[in-house]
């Protein structure tokens, strides 16, 4: 049901929580930052996120349906209030046509809680009837296949995306797939033994629920099969290589170099047959995982997919499916409770149609003098990036050249795409909620496959403007930044200046950097990856990069959990330099003009302070045990106080002297961008 990004759009955070919107909005007014929330007993040296943050850390509990709590999911509460508006409106109306029928129509079947407890599993049994045919392996690569356009799973994932080589054109991408666990990591060793523990239960229980013929030894099976997938899998780090991850190849060579799965068969249902060639991505994992295809029992191939599918569906099946799921989550994840009923539904029609919300949406929440003032910045913001290339004094002048052309091509996209999607076709019904999700699946994945037929489309999102977050996509070499995260905290017409450039300036600084960062300076000014950098200067970025990894790396969250500083590079990276143009742009900003003193602040201690506040977050310890294993992304509070020990104006600003815990001496701190 979800497709896996292949080449996940880097984004400048992950969604978090926070306080209540209303209350988030009071406390920053009137210049932008919420003094009350710092915590000044601890020295800016020793713990900046504490220093900026702690009293916020210390009176804001994490609620029970959340699993980590700070201020992006206050903006991203604050956007689902908005669209349960829009959402309510659409559904009081059940005469209306078009997107606001559709929209509608999908949020009363998922509110019908006494109806899915009606039907219980029926929903399900189309599929799984469908399963229990499909016994030979041919078949059951069909049916994965399929799943790529409603629910169940498949031993490798199809994705479209913009070619790496050709970015004017869409290509079909292959990655490794099949597990039920969030990484590799989770099946071996003690470090995940519980998480194992809850999973095989949970296969058990799910399994009992369907029907499933002797759920318990079937569990079993699945899970072996799994972990013996899971030995094959690159890891995350491996996967985040982009230039390893591009392999051209057909079919046909597939057939021929991993002939334990039959790709004729998937392809066909994948949608991928026509194509003249596929891009795979972790190449050396696919014969092994073929051939433990090949060597599997088809019943338990059969029992796996029944699994996922049941997994898949259960958020729109009974209380027991759903209470069900919601076990294990919390195994994983350490949330307490359910979302209440209204904020799944809500999401349902966010993720399956969320650009018919996303016009009202603008019309409503984003104004054309917020628009205007954020293109103004994050032009700012690319000139702050130029002068940095310009004095680089590590960089070659042959790479610096094609650097300066890569900066000046950057896109930019602000608040909403200048052309809306089409959902025309796509019916849904008021009485049927699983029909509904399939049929809005299938519609979403022949719209991914409709791309292979055409070129780019240089206007289209990847992102809705409700969305709380932002993203550089490199081979459009492009900045993304939606409607839903320009409001305070982190953007806010009203705020001092310097609040503003530490907060939604080191945002789209973050966004800029990852051009730059150790994979997004893989491609070219025309978003072809290339590799237009001397050995030498690639050499030293190695160099230079590999001081900030280190760094990281010798961060332990909580014991026994540490920061991957090669998996989170480049977000690491990004940070950093986002960071630093959102300060190097502020000054500019000034004209010469000395900064302002705002409650006995400068304005150099303004920036940092605004960078940090947006780091705000609690995370609950299994949260950030998963986090640490598969987000590029370190954890928040590493993000408020890393980057900026390697920044020289960081001490100037706040006085921080050898001795203090977060001093870093000069020649051993991270100079990169």
């Amino acid at each position: 049901m979800t497709k896996i990004r292949l080449l996940a759009a880097a984004s400048a955070a992950i969604l978090l929580s926070a306080v209540p919107a209303a209350a988030q909005q009071a406390q920053v007014h009137p210049w932008g930052f919420d003094m009350a929330g710092m915590d000044q007993t601890v020295k800016a040296g020793d713990d900046f996120n504490l220093f900026a943050n702690g009293t916020y850390l210390k009176t804001t509990p994490i609620p029970s349906d959340q699993a980590s709590y700070g201020v992006f999911n206050a903006l991203y509460d604050r956007s689902q209030d908005n669209l349960k508006v829009l959402i309510e409106e659409s559904a009081a109306n059940p005469s209306s046509g078009g997107d606001a029928g559709r929209i509608g129509a999908l949020y009363r079947s998922f509110m019908d809680e006494a109806r899915a407890e009606q039907l219980g599993a029926r929903p399900l049994q189309a599929d799984l009837a469908a399963i229990r045919a499909a016994t030979t392996r041919e078949q059951i690569a069909r049916l994965m296949g399929q799943s790529h356009a409603g629910f169940g799973k498949s031993l490798f994932d199809g994705q479209v995306f913009e070619d790496f080589k050709d970015p004017s054109k869409y290509s079909a991408f292959i990655s490794q797939g099949g597990l039920g666990l969030p990484d590799r990591d989770y099946y071996a060793g003690e470090k995940f033994q519980a998480q194992r523990a809850a999973y095989r239960a949970y296969l058990g229980k799910m399994l009992a629920l369907i029907g499933w013929t002797d759920p318990e030894a079937s569990a079993d099976a699945i899970l072996a099969f799994e972990t013996r997938l899971a030995e094959k899998h690159w890891t995350a780090t491996e996967s985040r290589q982009i230039d390893k991850i591009y392999n051209p190849t057909t079919l046909a060579e597939l057939e021929q170099t991993a002939p334990g799965f039959p790709w004729r068969a998937w392809a066909e249902t994948t949608g991928f047959a026509s194509q003249p060639q596929v891009i795979v991505a972790q190449n050396t994992a696919i014969a092994p995982l073929a051939q433990i295809f090949a060597d599997t029992p088809v019943a338990t191939l059969q029992a796996w997919q029944a699994f996922h599918t049941a997994h898949q569906a259960a958020p729109y099946l009974s209380k027991a499916f759903v209470d069900t799921r919601f076990e294990f989550t919390k195994a994983l994840s350490g949330q307490q409770e359910n979302r209440p009923r209204w904020k799944r539904g809500v999401s349902l029609v966010d993720a399956q149609i969320g650009e018919s919300l996303g016009r009202e949406y603008v019309r409503r929440h984003f104004t054309p003098e917020a628009k205007a003032e954020m293109e103004r910045l994050v032009a700012n913001l690319l000139q702050a990036m130029t002068a940095r290339l310009q004095k680089l004094d590590w960089m070659s002048e042959e790479t610096r050249v094609q650097a300066l052309q890569k900066a000046s091509s950057f896109g930019v996209k602000v608040g909403y795409p200048n052309k809306w999607r089409s959902y025309d076709g796509l019916t849904l019904a008021a009485d049927d909620l699983y029909g509904n999700v399939e049929r809005a699946s299938a519609f979403n994945w022949a719209y991914e496959l409709e791309r292979l037929t055409r070129g780019v489309d240089p206007e289209e999102w990847g992102m809705t403007p409700q969305t709380v977050n932002a993203y550089y996509n490199p081979p459009r070499n492009e900045i993304v930044f939606p409607a839903a995260i320009l409001q305070p905290p982190f953007f806010d017409l009203n705020a001092d200046d310097a609040i503003n450039y530490g907060a939604i300036g080191g945002v789209i600084g973050h966004e800029i950097t990852h051009g730059f960062d150790d994979q997004g300076r893989k491609f070219d000014a025309e978003g072809k990856l290339r590799d237009w950098w001397t050995a030498e200067d690639a050499a030293r970025f190695a160099e230079r990069a590999k001081v900030l990894g280190d760094q990281y790396s010798a961060i332990e969250v909580i014991p026994g959990a540490k920061v991957n500083g090669d998996l989170t590079m480049g977000e690491n990276i990004a940070d950093l330099g986002g960071l630093m143009l959102g300060l190097d742009a502020y000054r500019a900003s000034l004209g010469g003009r000395e900064a302002p003193v705002l409650n006995g602040l400068t304005g150099d201690q303004r920036v940092f302070l605004g960078w940090a506040q947006v780091w705000r977050s609690r995370s609950r310890d299994e949260y950030l045990r998963q986090q640490v294993t598969v987000d590029p992304h370190s954890p928040e509070a590493v993000r408020a106080g890393q980057p900026l020990k390697n920044i020289d104006d960081w001490y100037r600003a706040f006085g921080v002297e050898p001795g203090q815990k977060g001093y870093i001496a000069p020649e051993q701190r991270a100079r990169i961008w």
